[in-house]
């Protein structure tokens, strides 16, 4: 018997796989990867900021609201 993984067997497979366990759970694991996504290149974007940008990244103690 020759390899039953190769070629196109495999890609079949698994999406036979796919089908019989996990169709219920794809729409929660593509939202789960789209936030996942939006999060990742937001994080990408904060990185990148200039270096003469002067915006603190955490607020300091002077900007705390103050009790009145």
């Amino acid at each position: 018997m020759q390899n039953l993984l190769a070629g196109w067997h495999l890609p079949v497979l698994l999406f036979i796989i796919l089908l019989i366990w996990g169709a219920p759970k794809l729409p929660g694991l593509a939202r789960s990867l789209g936030q996942s996504m939006n999060i990742f290149k937001s994080e990408i974007r904060a990185g990148k900021k200039p270096e003469g940008d002067s915006t603190p990244a955490e607020p300091t103690a002077d900007d705390a609201p103050t009790k009145n």
